[in-house]
């Protein structure tokens, strides 16, 4: 039997994400995505690009704020090639919610901005 989740559950499900899953993790690597992924291919753990918790906010994709977003930028202290990204639930290990393959990659140096964007939408 399915089930329907309504307009205010849709809610209320971005908002507990939101709470729950605010770490940013940026990688190198490139493989697809996979529904057992539980880290990130290869995490950037220096360069100024480590896990760092993101901005939180709830956005409307198809009805009122039924997406969770997490934004973060950082700032390269050397030089890496932006791969993938990830949303946690910790600063360190935690429950990885989403993994995201970046195509293209983007290459950063030193001084460099990067700025991810990860919107969770509950449908």
């Amino acid at each position: 039997m399915a089930v329907l989740v309504p307009t205010a559950g849709k809610a209320a499900i971005a908002a507990l994400i939101k709470a729950e899953a605010d770490y940013l993790a940026l990688g190198t690597g490139t493989t697809a995505e996979a529904a057992g992924d539980t880290t990130l291919g290869t995490e950037i753990t220096d360069t100024g690009l480590a896990r760092a918790q993101g901005t939180m906010s709830t956005q409307t994709t198809n009805v009122a704020d039924d997406t969770s977003r997490a934004t973060k930028t950082w700032t390269a202290t050397g030089s890496k090639t932006v791969g993938e990204s990830g949303l946690l639930t910790a600063s360190s290990g935690g429950t990885l919610y989403v993994r995201e393959v970046k195509s293209p990659t983007k290459s950063v140096t030193n001084g460099d901005t990067y700025t991810n964007t990860t919107d969770l939408v509950v449908s």
